[in-house]
């Protein structure tokens, strides 16, 4: 058996390796490394996966956030509701623009954004919204937007580890990750569902002016060559980057489907334990499973790590200081503010490896260990 990795890039690249060669050989042959034609064709083939009218790459899933919320027009002090349990980034760019984050809490099945939370969150200062589809788990979007359209808020969908995912509106209509808000925001970092070799992103949007001003924003400001209407940035998604999110767009649903069945050996294996909780497959939401994510009942989750490691079993933990609590962000942390589940989780959750390569040999070596460890800590 192979060193276990949480996620295997090596192994999915050599089972992709001629279409990936040949993808970025093509590049280097034509010369077109800024804005060639791969960039143009990928934005369009991943709005028709989408359902999205727009997609505007961009250099990473950070300034995708960041220049959403540059092109919402909000201004220094405005508030934006963002949950506390996410990568930092989600509210790394709220902070940058001097905007005000506001934490929410979680729901405890689910990770994802609490909707009464939420609604008690709102404020007349309140400009936007940002819900994050944790670990490939969609948010319950149809409660949200409804809230969201009753003040008049606009939503930007956090959609970094959930991309390849749908959620099931109450009518039956089904609809991706990220299409849903004004804005949808990606990052295809490496080790993403779906992520290229090296840093990118992108934006969705379903609103023509809109798209015009994402894509301004990103390219300096400007719509012309050398005429700048606006501050902007330099954000791009380079031409081999797109070459190879171009062949694995093409994966990305076996690839989701490898994921999810990898999550289904290991719900099987640990149905029933006491001190284990699986993850919770809400009605509405087809998980993807960016992070096989479980939480750990009355066991010393980091003597658990600890022990797995001892095993050459990788683990990780997602996320072991939550927003409120970083340095960074002291200044916008109310000390009265109760955010239960979220600092519950903090001490609780655990992820295992989880990728599109993962062998049954493999799942069952990691499922018997981690037991067994659990086990052992138990007494």
């Amino acid at each position: 058996m192979q060193q276990l990795q949480m996620v295997d890039l090596k192994r999915q690249y050599q089972k992709i390796k001629p279409e990936i060669d040949k993808a970025i050989q093509n590049v280097i042959d034509n010369t077109a490394f800024i804005g060639g034609p791969d960039v143009k064709q990928f934005a369009g083939e991943l709005a028709t996966y989408l359902g999205v009218k727009y997609v505007i790459p961009c250099a990473n899933g950070t300034d995708a956030l960041q220049i959403a919320l540059m092109a919402l027009g909000l201004q220094p002090g405005d508030e934006v509701i963002t949950p506390s349990f996410t990568y930092i980034a989600t509210v790394e760019v709220v902070a940058l623009l001097r905007l005000k984050p506001v934490f929410v809490d979680m729901d405890a099945d689910t990770f994802t954004m609490n909707i009464d939370s939420v609604k008690s969150a709102i404020t007349p200062k309140t400009k936007a919204i940002i819900p994050v589809h944790l670990y490939g788990q969609c948010v319950d979007m149809e409660p949200l937007l409804a809230l969201a359209k009753e003040h008049n808020i606009p939503v930007v969908e956090d959609n970094a580890q959930a991309i390849g995912g749908t959620y099931t509106y109450p009518d039956g209509r089904t609809v991706k990750t990220g299409s849903m808000g004004i804005i949808g925001c990606t990052s295809f970092f490496p080790s993403k569902n779906l992520g290229c070799y090296g840093d990118g992103g992108a934006m969705f949007t379903n609103h023509d002016a809109l798209a015009e001003k994402l894509q301004m924003i990103a390219n300096h400001g400007q719509k012309v060559k050398y005429y700048h209407e606006m501050v902007g940035c330099n954000s791009r998604l380079d031409t081999i980057q797109a070459a190879v999110l171009r062949i694995k767009l093409s994966h990305l649903d076996e690839y989701c489907d490898a994921r999810r069945a990898a999550a289904d050996y290991y719900d099987k294996a640990f149905a029933n334990h006491p001190n284990i909780t699986t993850p919770y497959r809400a009605p509405y939401s087809k998980h993807v499973f960016h992070q096989y994510t479980l939480k750990l009942e009355g066991i010393d989750r980091d003597a658990v790590q600890q022990k797995l490691a001892e095993r050459d079993i990788p683990s990780m933990i997602y996320y072991p200081v939550p927003s409120h609590k970083q340095n960074m962000l002291k200044e916008f942390t109310d000390a009265n503010q109760n955010l239960a589940v979220t600092d519950m989780l903090q001490d609780k959750v655990i992820s295992l490896p989880i990728h599109t390569e993962l062998t049954e040999e493999e799942l069952s070596y990691i499922a018997k260990n981690f037991l067994e460890v659990v086990e052992q800590l138990r007494k």
